[in-house]
């Protein structure tokens, strides 16, 4: 293996995003995946490799090149995991949720780091920001970065936890709007619908936020795991986020549910006032269908058939009758 720095970068290949080694805080070379082992290997160099969505081929060659656990490389090939932090031997294996705004909605991913002595690979599915900005912010950085592995897992999960943020203040700015509308205006069926959506959408955050917890936990204070006691503060920093992000969530929910109630109960209350115009205009054109169901019973002796102002005086009491059941029926807001 040469020492030199390679004079030409290697060709990119489908998958990875970025392959390099450093040492002392400084990028060495960028590197073929084929030659992580080998510098992997060297004292006081690590290997950061960077994969999007890899085929099996490709894992299978970062496997053989760092020693990598065929089941965490199994794992890494599906892109459905639950949030966890693994141990096998003197490496680690991290799964964590990513989110992002896609066309209004929530859209999730996966993200899953190989951490061990001399090399951190970055495995990306699905929704998720790319990672060359945590490159670069610790490429500016060379005494943070001359920490090696831990520093760069510790940038690589704070980064995922501070793109949560985006996620949850543009949802926040959805249910401001939406509660707006619930208070002031008459809600559609459409609006009540997103409601519950986005109910579920943060339900669905919440989960994939909340095991971050456990893990930078675990990451902070376990003696038993390969992570350098000088670096294991700055992960009490991401379980703070998280948990800022975690109360966001859960503040934004319980809007969410007051929201919800209080557009059933309007719809409830708009439901019962047209009932009660409806009862109301029964009860008054009820009086003249029952005075017109008395005179069209044809019976032969009715006073008020001889009467010459009979029609008159049953026109005038209809008239009268009706008018003080509108009149009661506005005064107690039924009409």
């Amino acid at each position: 293996m040469p020492d030199q720095v390679p004079t030409k970068p290697p060709k990119p290949e489908p998958g990875v995003v970025a392959s390099s080694v450093y040492a002392k805080g400084k990028r060495i070379a960028d590197i073929p995946v084929d030659e992580a082992g080998q510098w992997q290997k060297k004292s006081g160099h690590v290997v950061w490799i960077g994969l999007f969505e890899p085929g099996r081929e490709l894992l299978n060659r970062v496997k053989r090149q760092l020693n990598l656990h065929p089941l965490a490389i199994e794992d890494a090939e599906k892109a459905h995991q639950h949030p966890k932090i693994e141990e096998y031997g003197d490496a680690l294996f991290i799964v964590a949720r990513t989110a992002q705004m896609v066309s209004g909605k929530i859209a999730f991913g996966e993200t899953h780091l190989f951490v061990g002595k001399g090399y951190v690979v970055s495995v990306r599915h699905g929704a998720s920001a790319s990672y060359s900005t945590v490159r670069e912010h610790c490429e500016s950085c060379q005494k943070m970065l001359s920490h090696g592995e831990d520093y760069i897992l510790y940038k690589i999960l704070d980064f995922i936890v501070d793109n949560y943020t985006p996620v949850v203040e543009a949802v926040r700015k959805e249910v401001e709007v939406l509660e707006d509308r619930v208070l002031h205006e008459k809600i559609s069926t459409r609006q009540v619908q997103r409601l519950y959506a986005l109910r579920r959408e943060l339900l669905k955050l919440r989960n994939a936020v909340l095991p971050l917890v456990d893990i930078c936990r675990r990451l902070e204070h376990a003696e038993l795991l390969p992570i350098d006691a000088e670096m294991r503060s700055h992960f009490r920093d991401v379980t703070d986020h998280i948990q800022r992000v975690q109360d966001g969530i859960d503040s934004l929910r319980e809007v969410l549910a007051f929201a919800f109630e209080a557009s059933l109960m309007m719809g409830q209350a708009q439901q019962s006032a047209v009932t009660r115009k409806l009862a109301a205009w029964a009860a008054i054109l009820a009086v003249p269908t029952a005075v017109a169901g008395i005179y069209g019973m044809n019976f032969e002796h009715m006073p008020e058939l001889k009467w010459q102002y009979g029609y008159f005086a049953i026109l005038a009491l209809i008239v009268a009758l009706c008018g003080f059941l509108y009149y009661r029926f506005k005064r107690n807001d039924w009409l």
